[in-house]
């Protein structure tokens, strides 16, 4: 019942307001404790466990300091690695991930993120459509038990791969290369153009991808991108945590301004 201060004494009447609001901060606990990554509309930094980018590093200390720093997806990418390989690796990050509330995305491999729960998988245009796909449901059929299908993802290059891939109903979509990067070195960019179509025309969650920087981030979030990827502007650094904190700290301020 609400609380009717012209009936009820007035410390009467704070003590329900009290109460319902400890309720509801309650329930709104346990629904994060049942839930840790939050949905993807609200990821903003989307960071990578990259094989070919650890310098030396543990792929553990890597995922803890992506956490550490304000990742909110992390995605496990081993180009040339077996599944088996994949799937080892998964394992011992999918833990340092949920912990820490952040969502791992595995990549190439949608049947390895089914089998060590993580919450997303991410596929290129040939590794989905190229093999027959059309939706996201058929990658994954009946899902063993009561485990959820992993969401998907998918790369897009260019306007018409975004309208295929988003009637395919993914979770979200990477629009780039918007620059020329190492990740890809045989990758056309997509310049900022592409960054402007997506924000006039895609309604899902998407990110910009490839060769974004802090010196270049400005450009893409003035184009209209709100949530980016970053590889090697982050695992490049000596301090990971703090240089996934810079991109994180101007993210955050520009979702602000855009409220």
């Amino acid at each position: 019942m609400p609380c009717n201060p012209l009936r009820e004494p007035f410390r009467e009447c704070v003590s329900k307001i009290k109460a319902r609001r400890l309720r509801a901060f309650l329930i709104g606990a346990l629904a994060l404790h049942e839930d840790p990554m939050q949905p993807i509309d609200r990821c903003l930094l989307y960071g990578f466990v990259d094989a070919a980018y650890l310098r030396g590093r543990s792929p553990e200390r890597v995922a803890r300091d992506l956490c550490e720093g304000g990742a909110d997806l992390i995605q496990l990418r081993a180009k040339g690695l077996p599944s088996a390989e994949v799937w080892r690796l998964a394992e011992r990050l999918q833990p340092i991930a949920e912990e820490a509330g952040v969502g791992l995305v595995i990549n190439d491999f949608p049947e390895v993120a089914l089998d060590v729960g993580a919450p997303l998988c991410h596929l290129g245009q040939e590794d989905f459509f190229d093999h027959g796909y059309t939706h996201v449901r058929e990658l994954f059929g009946q899902a063993p038990g009561r485990r959820a299908s992993p969401g998907v993802g998918l790369s897009t290059h260019a306007p018409a791969q975004a309208q295929r891939a988003l009637a395919a109903g993914p979770a979200y979509i990477a629009i780039g290369p918007v620059f020329a990067t190492g990740t890809k070195p045989t990758a056309t960019p997509v310049t900022l153009e592409y960054v402007r179509w997506a924000a006039g025309h895609v309604s899902i969650p998407w990110f910009a991808i490839g060769g974004i920087t802090l010196d270049n981030l400005d450009d893409v979030l003035a184009a209209g991108a709100r949530r980016v990827c970053v590889v090697s502007a982050i695992l490049g650094a000596d301090d990971v945590v703090r240089a996934c904190q810079a991109f994180k700290q101007r993210l955050v301020s520009n979702a602000r301004e855009c409220l």
